[in-house]
């Protein structure tokens, strides 16, 4: 595919760098820094305005997507529109733009054809949205659902003093409708079999029927009926998003915003939540406002560096788990390697759905996970898919990957080695990076 990138900031240049490989692809930007940096990748680099009609009108030629991820919503919905009218093939031509301001957003995820935007993403409500899924089970890290909900992906930490520490994974005797997919041990990706044996501070990745799930956060701690006492540091577009979601679910919510007037707006648009003005970093304030007893702190303000110390601050004075907002790429893993539980990123929402429309068709949903180490990809299979009508342990499916669930005429199923795939199954298959080539093969 040619695919062209307006903007190669932390989002462009990531996207330009799942990509590249596989595909032509054109970055353009107006920095020259951050053309040079786009330049250090096999991509063709231009310096310039990407929503100029005369830039586009030559890089469009033969164009498959077109994917407008500046700072700016107005430049990237304006390189869109002007895209649609300048190609002649419309339909050939897919259009992403990224949007922040909810005036013309309300959801993660939306289309906007008529203005000639195939897919408009939101990376502040996307990123609002997981970590409300993080929030609605208390013991795991990390959570995504697949096939309309009826597949479930949970990633859970394993303390150094629990029981599961020394055991084999074939010890678990989960349930039969869930199975464990990954682990994730010092940042190495782990596809584990029966006789792998679990450590202390692992992160364990549980794919598996919501109904059977229980168990499994069972096992993690979770307790029924417990009120959460969450608090949000930072209330910005992210902040309030997050507040807005969860407000009314079984929460204690306090907000800690920097900013008085913000801090009013907040406590008018959301009666129901405790806003305090202060600072996310102030000791006293944090033990005034009893953080020690909160069971979640996150802190999502506009400054990595920021995020990291509220977390670290909050986990030192005893919360049970941390999140924390990074827009840096490499600050991702680090953030965990010094003690954030979960580090969350708003560019990912943006990749994936990139990621989902150059996989071609029966791509129904792709989460990208640890550092893009790894994904999470659900199919819906066609006739022609190679995968159908033979028996799993005779598909010549790659090392790195392992079909998780598989959603067959409503009914969810762990597949074993005899499994027949067939056409119309929904099927969540986790692989990591240097496998997708391969077990895209098999859809197809």
């Amino acid at each position: 595919m040619k695919i062209v990138i307006i903007g190669a900031g932390e989002v462009g240049y990531h996207i330009a760098k799942a990509l590249y490989k596989t595909n032509d692809v054109v970055v353009v930007d107006k920095s020259e820094s951050a053309c040079a940096r786009a330049d250090e990748l096999d991509v063709h680099v231009m310096q310039g305005n990407g929503a100029n009609v005369s830039i586009l009108h030559d890089l469009l030629e033969r164009a498959d997507l077109l994917v407008a991820v500046t700072g700016s919503d107005e430049v990237n919905i304006v390189a869109c529109m002007a895209s649609k009218l300048i190609v002649k093939d419309k339909d050939k031509l897919k259009t992403v733009a990224r949007v922040s301001n909810p005036d013309y957003i309300d959801k993660p995820v939306a289309k906007r054809p008529q203005i000639g935007i195939d897919i408009m993403v939101c990376p502040e409500l996307s990123l609002a949205s997981e970590v409300a899924k993080i929030l609605a089970i208390p013991s795991a890290i990390d959570a995504e659902y697949f096939a309309d909900g009826k597949v479930e992906m949970m990633e859970f930490v394993v303390p150094d003093d629990h029981s599961l520490v020394g055991k084999q994974m074939q010890e678990l005797h989960l349930a039969n409708c869930c199975i464990v997919s990954a682990l994730f041990r010092n940042a190495e990706v782990i596809i584990p079999h029966g006789e792998d044996m679990i450590e202390g501070n692992d992160h364990i990745v549980v794919i598996g029927k919501p109904a059977s799930m229980k168990e499994v956060r069972d096992l993690f701690g979770e307790k029924e009926g417990k009120r959460s006492k969450v608090m949000i540091i930072g209330g910005g577009v992210v902040g309030f998003y997050l507040a807005k979601m969860v407000a009314k679910s079984d929460f204690d919510l306090k907000i800690i915003e920097s900013d008085k007037e913000r801090s009013a707006i907040i406590a008018q648009e959301l009666p129901e939540v405790l806003v305090l003005h202060g600072d996310g970093t102030d000791l006293s304030l944090l033990k005034e406002e009893g953080v020690s007893e909160m069971d979640v702190v996150i802190s999502v303000t506009n400054s990595d560096e920021k995020n990291l110390l509220c977390a670290l601050l909050a986990k030192q004075l005893g919360v049970k788990k941390v999140i924390a907002r990074s827009d840096r790429a490499e600050y991702v893993s680090l953030f965990e390697m010094v003690g954030v539980d979960s580090a969350v990123s708003p560019r990912q929402a943006t990749i994936n759905e990139v990621l989902k429309l150059t996989f071609g068709q029966g791509i129904e949903s792709i989460t990208t996970i640890e550092g893009e180490q790894a994904e999470i990809i659900e199919y819906t299979t066609s006739k022609k898919s190679k995968i159908v009508g033979n028996p799993l342990k005779n598909v010549k499916f790659p090392a790195g990957a392992i079909v998780s669930m598989v959603v067959h005429k409503g009914n969810t199923v762990v597949p074993r080695g005899e499994y027949v795939i067939e056409e119309g199954d929904r099927v969540v298959v986790f692989a990591l990076q240097s496998a997708n080539a391969e077990v895209e093969r098999l859809f197809k």
